[in-house]
């Protein structure tokens, strides 16, 4: 799913060790599958069936996320998201939400997975390492896909409060699978400061992408919000369902 990016966390423990790789020898597919059983471990969700992936050019993305943009933000929706960030003083005059948007996610995505076609895609290009474990995050969504219907719950622009819930639900276990998947110790996660370290590593990192660090401070943490405070929600979710690591339909915030 794209909506936001976990690259930054990459660097925080994705990266850590990972051996360089000739983009000639790259294989998605092979990637994909080494991952699969290490996610499974992660969330403690077994697969159902396969993992399709396929590569995209960056060109590809930004058609695709434009698309996506098209769907989410008809002139109607963004004229209102945009008079009411205006109103806040969220969002200078000059922005246009939409085209913002797409630079955005555009700068950042490295791979998604996209629930309409239940596959898994890397962008051509991409470094290996980060690719690694946006791919691994990206996965757990690919799992998530066989036990929710990830493209109707991504579809409720109806009610934008239940879609950010269930996005920070589903953003929240991604990461921390994806963080156990290279850090298995899942003691790590109760490490004192860990959060706070993670919070203060994402708005260092995101610090470096142009389009990221210029950005509006509300669409800068709108963007944060689902993986970090999706994780804290996921934590306690976790202490308090043991061997129920997801939320069902109806048991969705």
């Amino acid at each position: 799913m794209v909506r936001g990016t976990s690259v930054a966390l990459a660097c925080l423990l994705g990266c850590r060790g990972a051996p360089p790789q000739d983009p000639k020898d790259f294989n998605l597919a092979a990637m994909v599958d080494s991952l699969r059983p290490t996610v499974e471990r992660a969330t403690g969700l077994p697969f159902r069936g396969p993992t399709r992936s396929a590569l995209k050019s960056r060109d590809e993305v930004r058609e695709y996320l434009l698309t996506k943009l098209r769907q989410e933000f008809p002139a109607e929706r963004q004229e209102g998201v945009e008079a009411v960030y205006r109103l806040l003083g969220l969002l200078p005059d000059s922005v246009n939400l939409k085209s913002l948007l797409l630079e955005l996610y555009s700068e950042q995505v490295a791979g998604y997975y996209d629930p309409e076609t239940s596959t898994l895609y890397g962008v051509s290009g991409a470094d290996p390492a980060a690719l690694r474990f946006v791919l691994a995050h990206e996965l757990v969504h690919a799992l998530q896909h066989q036990y929710l219907p990830l493209d109707s719950i991504m579809k409720l622009r109806s009610d934008a409060d239940q879609q950010a819930a269930a996005q920070a639900v589903l953003e929240g276990q991604a990461m921390i699978a994806s963080i156990l998947v290279f850090a298995p110790d899942r003691s790590v996660l109760d490490q004192p400061g860990f959060w706070e370290m993670a919070r203060e590593q994402v708005r260092a990192q995101s610090s470096s992408m142009k389009v990221f660090a210029t950005a509006p401070l509300a669409l800068r943490e709108g963007l944060i919000f689902p993986y970090l405070d999706g994780s804290e929600f996921m934590r306690w979710w976790d202490s308090g369902h043991p061997g129920h690591p997801l939320p069902t339909l109806a048991e969705l915030p």
